[in-house]
């Protein structure tokens, strides 16, 4: 596994042994930030159920201001502040240690341009943690939610939570379902 683009392009990245995680592919990775460019310069990126913290570095190379990793697993966290050493992304991110759940209901508003999160498949974490973000205040009322999910995932309730559904990228085993809050008129 690699950051494909930005500054630090190419540079290898750990990746967590004897998880249960799918990193994100290149091609993957590649289609989401194409898509996610225009939005990235300055941003704060939140990366939500980080892994190896691949996405949020990404985020980084490509010009976002700030990233945040959550993940509660330590061997993942440990996969994460060694890869954000090495990439010398250090004074651009802040790894947390908490389940996703508990850390967004921790934070008081959400600062965040950019919520990418890809939790374990089919458990419904990404329904907790939206309908957690849906209550709070928003920073950027404009921000992008970004969630990974298996194919089969129904995201019809996010209506309901506040939010609408701009984007759909589907590919062979996985996609990105693209939200933002509803502004209601």
């Amino acid at each position: 596994m690699r950051v494909i683009a930005g500054t630090r392009r190419s540079l290898p990245l750990k990746t967590v042994e004897g998880l249960d995680t799918r990193p994100t592919t290149d091609r993957i990775k590649e289609t989401l930030f194409n898509i996610l460019m225009p939005d990235l310069p300055g941003a704060v990126f939140w990366d939500l159920f980080s892994g190896s913290g691949a996405i949020g570095i990404e985020g980084l190379s490509r010009g976002a201001k700030r990233a945040v990793f959550v993940e509660n697993n330590m061997n993942a966290v440990k996969c994460i502040n060694d890869n954000v050493k090495f990439t010398k992304f250090t004074d651009e991110s802040e790894v947390f240690r908490t389940d996703v759940l508990s850390f967004v209901r921790s934070r008081k508003t959400v600062d965040a341009d950019i919520i990418f999160m890809d939790p374990p498949y089919g458990k419904g974490l990404e329904r907790d943690v939206l309908a957690e973000l849906s209550v709070k205040s928003f920073t950027n009322n404009d921000a992008i939610i970004i969630v990974e999910a298996s194919l089969d995932e129904d995201f019809s309730y996010v209506y309901d939570l506040g939010f609408q559904i701009y984007k759909n990228k589907e590919y062979k085993n996985n996609k990105h379902v693209f939200m933002q809050k509803r502004i209601d008129e």
